[in-house]
């Protein structure tokens, strides 16, 4: 398999280095689902296109056997303004693949070329190409859009490369693996007036840091220490001039959580405090809540099927079961959600010098991951729709 994969490389490079220079924000990527609907068509595929409006699924069936399987990579670019100067870099100002999602797509291309070419499967292989995975609610839209209703999944499998982890090796967890993330624009009313009469004011930025303070209690107070919960307050807006009260603040939260229930508890008990420590100076609070990614949940049968897997394909010392949590989120969790038999896991993306972080300016896709990330998707293919 890894020789028919490794003579695809200068293709799959080729490809991966394209939708780099020309990367597309989440629902608008057009000229990326074009290619990916192209390449599948001609390797034989029937290829779905319009879901969540951008998306496309890849449908190839070999054999007589019933199972299904879905495989999924995610599509969209980030908007911020590359400094890699490299010479494949984003040709749009302030638009970027800063996640690696040109790599995701490139890998599961890969294996979609080797899979049409041997058929080494029994059954059916749905390849879920998806949009909008940044914060843009892709993964949920495609649910919504009824693609495992369109194309049933026995089991979904979702991977992601990790900076900071070797290329080649792959990470695993069963159970919670990825927070949920919720988002909250928080609006303290007061009263304004002049910076010299605080008493005849209230004062929203008081109020403000006060809530602050107070919502960093939920975590160590209400919290069972056992469970990991993060409240950032990421922005306070108010004011303009230094001797003026203004009559409102602004906050904007970031809520995130492990567990479904600690998710919960820590929405409820957020409204509490910012309402009562608001009502304690004399003002009033309104809470808008965004609710965003659930926590990521693998099925422990699938992470270790997938696992075992990596081990047979990579050796026992490049398969990571256990691996940590992250507090970072990811819309793949969606899926598992409607469709709880599945994993989503890691594919490092080098350690060495120069190894930057996603989200990041400096940021790059390691075009090393993409014979290893290819051959993972076709050892699950060919595990799971064994002929």
């Amino acid at each position: 398999m890894f020789d028919t994969l490794r003579s695809f490389e200068p293709e799959l490079t080729e490809i991966r280095r394209s939708i780099h220079r020309h990367p597309e924000l989440g629902f608008e990527e057009s000229r990326t689902s074009d290619l990916v609907a192209e390449k599948l068509a001609s390797w034989g595929y029937e290829v779905h296109r319009g879901i969540a409006r951008t998306g496309v699924v890849g449908v190839l069936k070999a054999g007589t056997g019933h199972k299904t399987l879905g495989l999924r990579a995610d599509m969209d670019a980030l908007p911020i303004h590359e400094a890699t100067a490299k010479p494949w870099a984003s040709q749009i100002p302030n638009r970027m693949h800063a996640c690696g999602h040109d790599g995701h797509t490139t890998m599961l291309l890969g294996a979609a070329r080797y899979l049409a070419q041997t058929r080494n499967f029994n059954g059916t292989l749905n390849l879920i190409f998806q949009p909008a995975e940044e914060a843009l609610g892709g993964a949920q839209a495609m649910v919504e859009a009824g693609v495992f209703r369109r194309f049933p999944c026995d089991a979904i499998f979702g991977m992601h490369n990790m900076p900071g982890l070797p290329v080649g090796q792959f990470y695993f967890r069963s159970g919670a693996f990825m927070a949920s993330a919720d988002s909250l624009d928080v609006t303290i009313h007061g009263k304004g007036g002049h910076g010299a009469l605080p008493h005849t004011t209230v004062d929203p930025i008081v109020v403000a840091a006060s809530i602050t303070l107070a919502l960093q209690t939920i975590v160590s107070r209400n919290i069972d220490t056992q469970h990991a919960a993060v409240i950032t307050v990421g922005s306070i807006q108010a004011g303009d001039v230094a001797n003026v009260v203004p009559a409102s603040a602004l906050m904007k939260l970031s809520v995130r959580a492990l567990d479904r229930q600690v998710r919960k508890l820590l929405l409820s008990r957020i409204e509490d405090v910012v309402r009562l420590q608001a009502q304690s100076f004399g003002a009033t609070a309104t809470i808008e809540t965004r609710h965003g990614t659930p926590v990521l949940v693998n099925d422990e049968t699938q992470t270790r099927f997938a696992h075992g897997v990596a081990a047979q394909l990579f050796g026992e010392a490049s398969a990571h079961y256990g691996a940590r949590p992250l507090m970072g989120s990811e819309d793949f969790a969606y899926m598992l959600d409607a469709n709880p038999n599945g994993c989503y896991f890691f594919i490092g993306n080098g350690d060495g010098e120069g190894s930057c972080m996603i989200h990041n300016p400096g940021y790059d896709f390691n075009d090393g991951c993409l014979t290893p990330g290819a051959g993972m998707w076709v050892g699950l293919a060919e595990g799971y729709l064994k002929a």
